[in-house]
């Protein structure tokens, strides 16, 4: 097919996807990740201990009002024109990068339907501004070195991808891994006539200097990121069971046909690294380096998720914009059928609350992370009415404080509360909620509002020996008939208190 045949359907499946996501918006709230990323409107910082502070700018932009977190509609908004736009970006950087009109409408399909893409960039992340800078830095890199040394163009092209790649590393650590990629390439054979010139190496510099005040905070501060991701991981080593999750996250965010069509896509690229071509270099480069250091730590790390690797694929999708061939037709086409459809069916099961009905009886709704994105407005009015019980006039603030047994849970309350009560967690290993609200504050409160869910199995009397149940209260909430959470919500006094 021609390009002028695959734009109608492209566009069609592009405003599908668009139309699904705000109904979406309007209908789901944060996942416990998200509300934690929303969290970060409310604690200005220039990196947390899971990513850099970009993400938190982010959610504060979005937001109604300075000094406040967006609401799920307001975040799930931005993000689903976001999604939408971003296959559009992966066509126009496969463009830049030298592939034609059709190559460059098969890598739009690809994007719409893989599900890690078509999915996981609806949410209000990191990886959701790591893919639009990465993507732009491979567009400008690539257009940089297509061109002419000698001209102005290609110069500043390289200047800015550099630049964007600390962009990319301010989203998302693994963004460092870019900028050494684009070393990688300037320093290859392919590319020796433009790296003769200053501007790629004064676009890595630049990159480095976005990066810089990250990376002083971080160093000033104890390196508590990469403490928090290497150091402090529970049962860190190699093992299978590692490993089987890397391997099984690869076939569940692609499908299985979907990965084997990426596995013939980095065949062709690894068959051309002999070639003269910078682009080919450029995209091998982004593709290699990253893997070089995220499949190790992947296979090292307990918590290591299998989205660590989608950065690096896509440059593979670039490639196979460049050589479509590389994939066979019928797997192309089984390929997107396949990821087309499991997207349908993972919104569908968010989305429609009847579908929960066809699995089985036995499935436990504390594993069905879906379960996150409902009943916290219904639990955080039972929250707030507790609150307003509790509270005595003329207290001081933090005499009374609102704690969950876990981030996750934190996260959604401190999202929601916004500021108005103080919120502590009780999260096993040190999070950033005990740099914004100390545990010895709040276990010297007078009051506690412990809230946690049916996933944590946890006695706050443990937390709090000094205080006393004064009140709980249930809240369940359902989907499609089937419990989805159950929320308990202690009111603790400390003893003695008045």
């Amino acid at each position: 097919m021609t390009a002028r045949q695959l734009l109608p359907p492209a566009i069609v499946a592009s405003l599908i996807m668009l139309g699904v996501r705000l109904h979406s918006a309007g209908d789901i709230g944060f996942g416990d990740s998200e509300a934690l990323y929303a969290a970060y409107a409310l604690h200005p910082q220039i990196a947390y201990l899971d990513h850099p502070g970009l993400i938190g700018r982010f959610a504060s932009f979005i937001a109604e009002s300075a000094h406040h977190a967006p609401t799920p509609l307001a975040a799930h908004t931005a993000t689903a024109l976001l999604a939408t736009l971003f296959p559009w970006l992966l066509g126009a950087a496969a463009r830049a990068s030298g592939a034609d009109g059709r190559g460059a409408m098969c890598a739009v399909l690809a994007a719409l339907c893989a599900p890690e893409l078509a999915i996981g960039l609806f949410a209000m992340t990191p990886d959701l501004l790591l893919a639009f800078a990465w993507t732009t830095t491979l567009a400008l890199a690539a257009a940089g070195l297509r061109g002419s040394p000698k001209k102005v163009a290609s110069g500043a092209s390289l200047l800015v991808a550099g630049m964007l790649a600390g962009v990319a590393a301010s989203a998302k650590v693994s963004g460092l891994l870019l900028l050494a990629a684009l070393a990688a390439t300037y320093a290859s054979r392919p590319a020796r006539e433009h790296a003769k010139t200053i501007w790629p190496w004064a676009g890595l510099v630049a990159g480095a200097l976005v990066f810089a005040p990250i990376a002083l905070f971080e160093a000033r501060s104890g390196w508590p990121m990469l403490r928090h991701r290497l150091v402090d991981a529970p049962d860190p080593g190699f093992s299978l069971r590692n490993a089987g999750a890397l391997v099984g996250g690869q076939l569940l965010y692609l499908t299985p046909v979907y990965a084997v069509a990426a596995f013939f896509v980095a065949r062709d690229l690894v068959r051309a690294r002999k070639g003269d071509d910078p682009v080919e270099r450029l995209l091998l480069a982004a593709f290699v380096v990253p893997l070089a250091l995220l499949v190790p730590l992947a296979l090292w790390s307990h918590v290591a998720e299998p989205h660590w690797l989608a950065p690096p694929m896509l440059a593979l999708l670039l490639h196979f914009a460049r050589r479509t061939d590389a994939v066979g037709r019928l797997l192309a086409r089984i390929s997107l059928g396949t990821a087309a459809a499991c997207v349908a069916l993972v919104y569908a099961w968010v989305l429609v609350p009847q579908v929960t009905r066809l699995a089985p009886k036995s499935l436990d709704a504390r594993t069905d992370i879906s379960n996150e994105l409902y009943g916290w407005p219904i639990a955080m009015r039972a929250v707030q009415r507790l609150a307003l019980g509790s509270h005595v006039p003329g207290e001081e603030p933090g005499e009374l404080v609102v704690v969950g047994p876990h981030w996750v849970v934190c996260a959604q309350l401190d999202a929601s509360l916004e500021g108005e009560i103080p919120v502590g967690c009780a999260t096993p290993v040190r999070d950033d909620f005990d740099d914004w609200y100390p545990r010895s504050r709040w276990q010297a409160a007078d009051t506690v509002i412990f809230v946690s869910d049916a996933r944590f199995d946890l006695d706050p009397t443990t937390l709090l020996p000094d205080h006393a149940i004064a009140r709980e209260e249930r809240v369940t909430t359902m989907r499609g008939g089937r419990i989805a959470r159950v929320f308990t919500i202690r009111v603790m006094s400390r003893r003695g208190a008045s």
